[in-house]
């Protein structure tokens, strides 16, 4: 049996419950929507997966009845596989403004569904889940992000090192794979990315070629961390660009690979517009690769890849819970680069390079010190270079090396 790990969002969605008409909980399949929205619900709330095919029946044949309850709030469960339940849920709520009517998970993002023809602006809150943290494992709450702006860090941080970071990457966040040993794990995957494949593919998109979408998803995981370039991913598919396009967005709306945009609040006319692509789960992207823990370990090139996608979700899963912070990366036609930057809504900034060894000087910290008396002059700058080491060391003005571990301190 799966162990049930609490999630950060499990308050805050009771608290939106509250005040919301209509939460939905969207992440990617088996990241635990389910146990999540089942650890919320009460004694009267009301359960119903569209993973049963005789629910699923009914809510296509009679959407407004299947929707229709007395008290309680309606748990639906996988509600993409049922998009006309959208407007009869729209029919609900607006005949009755009370909070708390429905809480709805899906595998993909309702909002990008061909089939959806109503948002329910106003009416919906929508909460992402992605797979699990350190954080979460640990049972810590998160507070990089806070500490980080405050400048606030243990002076060392001991337990995980250069290799031990990269097999958490290798094992990545799914509820069920992580007390699965190494060969259990890479079957679990396989057998992950089949389902997805044959069968959930269908609810949101038409999918014709499924060749092209297993290279896609290939391509897509060794281009992770890097710079978006359809024409290059084209070419390695043999594909359209309209083909292309429409099964990365499928795949984004699954919420198997996420967007990371530039930074463009600027009128320097160098700086690049191109968004960067990250997976959002590294032990599914490993194994999509079929890369081995032992040879990743010895290529600067592929755990460099593999830590800065790993950080990414660790800090993406920190920004979700909080409103007020924005998340950006930096490039420019001179190659000058920043892995990350984070906005707080006092107008703040940090930026973040990623090291996945232990070895770092201030020479790390050039881009973001430029990036800093150049592009925002004025603004207050925190540059870290987030490293596998456990030391945290001062390497100018501002500027932090720090151990990847502060990520799930306390």
């Amino acid at each position: 049996m799966t162990k049930e790990y609490p999630r950060w969002q499990k308050d805050s969605i009771r608290k939106i419950l509250k005040v919301r008409r209509v939460v939905v909980i969207s992440g990617p399949r088996q990241s635990g929507k389910t146990t999540l929205a089942k650890q919320v619900a009460t004694k009267k709330d009301i359960f119903r997966t569209l993973d049963d095919d005789a629910l699923l029946k009914v809510a296509l044949s009679d959407p407004l009845g299947f929707v229709r309850h007395v008290k309680g709030t309606l748990i639906v469960d996988e509600i993409q596989k049922a998009p006309s339940l959208l407007t009869a849920i729209k029919q609900v709520v607006d005949a009755n403004n009370t909070p708390g009517q429905f809480l709805l998970t899906g595998s993909a993002d309702i909002r990008t569904l061909p089939a959806v023809s109503d948002s329910l602006a106003g009416r919906i809150s929508h909460t992402r889940l992605r797979t699990l943290t350190m954080g979460e494992l640990l049972g810590k709450r998160p507070s990089f992000i806070e500490k980080a702006f405050s400048r606030d860090w243990s002076s060392q941080i001991k337990d995980f090192d250069k290799s031990a970071i990269i097999a958490l990457a290798f094992r990545g966040g799914y509820p069920e794979v992580i007390k699965l040993p190494n060969a259990s794990r890479e079957r679990w995957h396989m057998d992950y990315l089949d389902s997805l494949l044959s069968r959930d593919l269908r609810d949101i998109a038409n999918i014709q070629r499924h060749d092209a979408m297993r290279g896609l998803l290939n391509v897509l995981a060794a281009w992770s961390s890097k710079l978006m370039d359809i024409s290059g991913i084209c070419g390695k598919l043999a594909a359209t660009r309209m083909t292309v396009e429409s099964y990365i967005n499928a795949l984004l709306a699954m919420h198997l690979f996420e967007k990371l945009p530039p930074w463009v609040k600027t009128d320097y006319d160098r700086a690049g517009r191109r968004e960067k692509i990250f997976a959002t789960d590294t032990g599914l992207m490993a194994n999509l690769l079929q890369w081995q823990l032992d040879d990743v370990l010895l290529d600067a090139d592929r755990s460099g890849k593999i830590v800065k996608t790993f950080v990414f979700n660790e800090l993406a899963a920190q920004i979700d819970l909080y409103e007020g912070y924005r998340f950006y990366h930096y490039r420019d036609r001179l190659n000058r680069e920043i892995d990350f930057i984070i906005e707080n809504n006092r107008g703040e900034l940090l930026g973040i390079e990623v090291k996945a060894g232990t070895s770092f000087s201030s020479n790390d910290c050039r881009h973001m010190i430029w990036f800093k008396n150049n592009i925002v002059p004025g603004k207050i700058f925190t540059g870290i270079v987030l490293h596998s080491g456990q030391d945290t060391l001062p390497l100018g003005e501002n500027m932090y090396a720090v151990p990847i571990a502060a990520l799930w301190e306390k």
